[in-house]
């Protein structure tokens, strides 16, 4: 699903038409942005949690010129799922190994 595609789900489900359930879409995405900006976790219950997390620095090599270089530390954002979004992801969905031995997603 695209963003397109996601206000387009949120105006049937809330009623708002497209215009305003893409500026609702815009502000919340705006929010949690500034939110990590400034080191702040966002918690929505149930959810999931959006935080920052550092990474150290690293020495990588390049696979194409099998050179060394060194990777600076930084900061990151992550995404924790809450409870009830890995519960409702698990009751819907299942792994299920193909005759090639790879593993795709079927809906229950």
């Amino acid at each position: 699903m695209n963003k397109g595609e996601f206000v387009d789900r949120l105006s049937e489900a809330t009623g708002f038409t497209k215009k305003d359930s893409k500026k609702a879409l815009d502000a919340v995405i705006d929010i949690i942005t500034e939110a990590l900006k400034n080191n702040e976790e966002v918690l929505l219950t149930g959810f999931g949690k959006f935080e920052t997390r550092s990474r150290k620095a690293t020495e990588r090599i390049n696979p194409q010129t099998g050179e060394k270089i060194k990777v600076p530390s930084k900061v990151v954002p992550a995404f924790k799922t809450g409870k009830n979004l890995k519960e409702g992801v698990r009751e819907s969905l299942k792994a299920v190994k193909t005759s090639s031995g790879d593993l795709k997603i079927e809906k229950e």
